[in-house]
């Protein structure tokens, strides 16, 4: 058994039913008191990583199958076809076709007129919005004009005189609300450093100036994502950043192109994304990190070739990928920010030969050739070998009825084969290279908006949404809230449906044993927790049998209070719920047996959550503790 020090004493005797967090050194578990009597639907979507998966707070596994919908990153500031459609109208079908996350492109130039408090206003010409008349007018004649009648699109966006266009901040809080209502999670991603419709072209995360001026700069670009890290911390709709789109560059162009290496360059982009999650967590230690790769990497081909060195034809020193595509230096570089790698997910984009005629498209290519010439060196070996989840972050294209279409149907396989997330791009039409999911709009006052989907391309990415595996539902990423009108909430699907017929996660899997999140207005316990990075090692946690208040009953695990015969924050939190509401949250006896772990016999206080927070933060590595 363990001997408390001092150090720990002090962060132990802070417990009771408030935990408010662990030492200033370490990773903070709950970014906020606990209180029982506070209901926030807001904090308890939080998702986190365990090897290759993605699980909710209770260790339920999820599976984010979404989309891209580009615009925030562009000069208009607000997501493309806002002009033809209605927001509530465009959102409510995305949840109905089964989409439960959406990926939003975004500038750092954008964040960073929110943060300075000058946030650039919505451009006419990147939405239509009215509301008109905006309140009910006597129509001259003893009647009364309805507020609306004449124009009523996009309604939210607009200031009390329904016509001018609120600023981009305000109008990206109301798309998150909306996303919210229909049970859709979402995610940013910074596409460029400045605002510009073909940002994305641009190598890096810094060295770009804004329209007034401003140079991007590494500190800027992180402390943007700080900013609005910070300001969502507790809206569990913006589930997460994805870092920079696309890193890229050949390695000839040396310090003007991104690298993967073991350096603190600046162009280094492993060494900058770290540095960026770090910051991020510091903030928001629930936020999920998406990660993406690089173009080229170093081929090792001969002794001291290097970075920058001059492309050769053959026995090249470079070897290269897909823009954003390209992991293989995070085998011996992962990224492990001091916070742990429970929040990390690696990203990569792959295409297919409709975007460009890549060298492992020349032959009669299968799954398997793919794999040996391309996807598993570059990026699958991550989630085949339980290193880290992955989502794929862009995928998608033309339907040629032929070799592009054959290489979307072989990933899409490959992804709900092996759990694979993913988000296709996209939802726009105005995607130059790849086309989108919507072909065409039409709006009107009394019906709204009419959106056509391009239904054949549809039809094959929506078998990679996740879906019940016999009725079809599509299942939702919010506990409490259901995915469209037919879909189904997390709660929903662990507790009628993951049992009985499954879902398609693993090419079709059954869940006997999920724990759905109970949310009862008046007892909920909000924690908003910082998930474990791995399951605690059992073997370097010492065990005891001494008898405490539970008579004859003996320790199966200490700290075990959930007997899921493993030691994770689940076991924190079922402790602090079943302090704040012994009837609703209560423990079995062996799991109250098994909680008592600091000091064993005292019977269970907030410091045996705390005991535990300590253990997943590696501030000690035994219990009990004893003081």
């Amino acid at each position: 058994m363990k001997k408390i020090s001092t150090k720990i004493a002090a962060f132990a005797s802070a417990a009771a039913i408030t935990v408010t967090g662990l030492a200033a050194s370490a990773p903070a578990v709950f970014n906020q008191p606990v209180d029982v009597s506070a209901v926030d639907t807001n904090n308890d979507d939080w998702l986190h990583a365990e090897g290759s998966r993605l699980y909710d707070m209770n260790g339920n596994e999820v599976w984010l199958t979404g989309a891209n919908w580009f615009g925030l990153n562009c000069i208009e500031y607000s997501p493309h076809y806002l002009y033809a459609g209605d927001i509530d109208d465009m959102l409510q079908e995305v949840a109905d076709r089964g989409i439960n996350v959406i990926r939003f492109p975004i500038s750092t130039e954008l964040i960073l007129s929110w943060m300075n408090g000058t946030p650039y206003q919505i451009s006419a010409g990147g939405m239509q919005a009215s509301y008109n008349p905006p309140v009910d007018m006597d129509d001259g004649n003893g009647g009364i004009i309805k507020a609306g009648t004449y124009g009523r699109i996009n309604k939210d966006f607009v200031e009390a005189d329904g016509k001018t266009l609120i600023t981009s901040d305000r109008g990206f809080d109301i798309i998150l609300d909306k996303c919210k209502k229909y049970g859709i999670k979402a995610f940013i991603d910074i596409h460029s450093p400045h605002a510009d419709n073909s940002g994305h072209n641009y190598n890096l995360w810094y060295g770009k100036e804004t329209a007034d001026g401003t140079m991007v700069t590494t500190d800027i670009w992180i402390d943007t994502l700080v900013w609005i890290a910070d300001k969502y911390k507790n809206n569990d709709t913006l589930i997460g950043y994805d870092l920079k789109n696309e890193p890229h560059g050949k390695g000839q162009e040396g310090v003007n192109a991104a690298k993967w290496d073991g350096s603190t360059d600046e162009n280094n982009w492993a060494y900058a994304a770290t540095k960026c999650a770090d910051a991020i967590l510091d903030v928001n230690p629930n936020a999920l990190i998406f990660i993406e790769g690089v173009e080229q990497s170093m081929s090792g081909a001969m002794p001291g070739d290097y970075w920058g060195m001059p492309d050769r034809r053959d026995n090249s020193p470079y070897i290269g990928a897909w823009w954003g595509g390209n992991f293989r230096g995070a085998r011996e570089y992962p990224i492990t920010p001091e916070h742990g790698t429970s929040q990390i997910v690696y990203s990569p984009h792959d295409y297919g030969p409709s975007v460009y005629a890549q060298t492992w498209f020349n032959k009669d290519f299968t799954t398997q050739t793919l794999l040996d010439d391309y996807w598993y060196d570059t990026w699958a070996y991550i989630n085949a070998e339980d290193i880290a989840p992955e989502l794929i972050g862009e995928w998608g294209g033309h339907m040629d009825g032929k070799e592009n279409q054959k290489w979307m149907e072989l990933l899409r396989d490959y992804m709900i084969d092996n759990h694979i997330n993913h988000t296709f791009w996209c939802l726009n039409t105005n995607s130059g290279d790849t086309g989108g999911l919507w072909a065409g709009f039409q709006y009107d006052i009394n019906n709204g908006t009419k959106i056509t989907w391009e239904e054949e391309k549809y039809e094959l990415f929506e078998k990679s949404l996740w879906q019940t595996q016999e009725t079809g539902k599509y299942i939702g990423l919010d506990h409490q809230i259901s995915l469209g009108r037919n879909g189904l909430s997390l709660n929903e699907f662990y507790e009628s449906y993951a049992g009985t017929e499954g879902s398609n996660l693993d090419g079709g899997t059954i869940v006997k044993d999920g724990k759905p999140v109970t949310t009862t207005p008046s007892e909920q316990t909000t924690t908003s927790q910082k998930p474990a990075e791995t399951t605690t090692d059992v073997s370097s946690i010492t065990s005891t049998t001494e008898s405490a208040s539970n008579g004859d009953i003996e320790v199966t695990l200490i700290g075990d209070a959930n007997c899921d015969g493993r030691v994770t924050i689940a076991d924190a939190t079922a402790i602090i719920q079943h302090l704040g509401n012994h009837d609703e949250y209560a423990l079995s006896e062996q799991g109250e047996k098994n909680a008592d772990c600091y000091n064993p016999g005292d019977g269970i206080t907030g410091k045996d959550a705390n005991a535990i927070q300590m253990i997943e933060a590696k501030i000690i590595t035994e219990l009990p503790v004893i003081e």
